[in-house]
C-alpha cells in the first residue's frame, strides 16, 4: 500500500474521532432526561465525571443562537453539574429578556408539561422542550452589538459618556443631557422620555 492512501486513511480515522467526540457531549444529555439540543453544535472538546455529575464544554468559540424568539449567547467555556433531569451550578450561558441579558444558572426537564424550566437566580421561565430536540447552529457575532451595558445603552438610543464626553450625560436623538432615571424605572435623557 503506497503512503497516500494510508494518510488518507488516518485522517479519516482522525476527523471521523473528532467528529463523534463533539457529538458526545449533546448525546450525552438524553442519557439524563435532557434534549441534547441544549448545547450547541460548536463543542471542541467536554469533560464528565459521572461520580460527581460535573461538567466541562469548550466551544470552538462564543456563540449565540436563536430558540425561537429567544436569543442564547454561549460562552466558550461552559461548567455545571448534571443530574436526572436537571444541570445546575451552570455558567457560560446567558439569554436575553427585554434588553438585559441575564445568568441562565441552571435547566429543570419537566416531562409531565413537555417543557425545560431556565433558571436564573430566583426566577424561571419555562420553554417547550421540543424546541430543544435538534442540536442548534452557532452564530458568531448574532447580537453581539446587544450584550453588556454598552448595548443597553445603545438599544435604548444612547451613547456612551465617552463619546458624548460629558460626566453622567447621554445623547438622544443628537440631544445631549444628563441620565436620570425617575420613577418607575423610565430613563430620561436630557427631558427626553426614552
Amino acid at each position: 500500500m503506497s503512503p497516500l492512501p494510508r494518510i488518507v486513511l488516518l485522517l479519516t480515522v482522525v476527523v471521523a474521532a473528532a467528529a463523534a467526540r463533539r457529538g458526545a457531549a449533546n448525546d450525552l444529555l438524553p442519557k439524563y432526561g435532557l434534549p441534547k439540543g441544549l448545547i450547541p453544535d460548536s463543542v471542541a472538546s467536554y469533560s464528565f465525571d459521572e461520580s460527581t455529575g460535573a461538567f466541562e464544554i469548550h466551544l470552538a468559540g462564543t456563540c449565540y443562537v436563536h430558540f425561537g424568539s429567544h436569543l442564547v449567547y454561549y460562552e466558550r467555556t461552559i461548567t455545571g453539574k448534571l443530574s436526572k433531569g436537571a444541570i445546575s451550578d451552570l455558567s457560560g450561558v446567558q439569554a436575553k429578556k427585554l434588553f438585559l441579558w441575564v445568568y441562565v444558572t441552571g435547566m429543570v426537564a419537566l416531562p409531565d408539561q413537555g417543557t425545560i424550566e431556565f433558571q436564573s437566580g430566583f426566577i424561571s421561565e419555562s420553554l417547550s422542550a421540543s424546541m430543544f430536540d435538534e442540536v442548534p447552529t452557532c452564530g458568531s457575532s448574532v447580537g453581539a452589538q446587544l450584550r453588556g451595558a454598552t448595548g443597553v445603552i445603545g438599544e435604548l438610543g444612547l451613547l456612551p459618556v465617552a463619546q458624548v464626553g460629558g460626566l453622567g450625560r447621554f445623547a438622544v436623538d443628537g440631544r445631549v443631557g444628563p441620565a436620570v432615571i425617575r420613577g418607575g424605572g423610565v430613563l430620561r435623557a436630557g427631558g427626553v422620555r426614552v
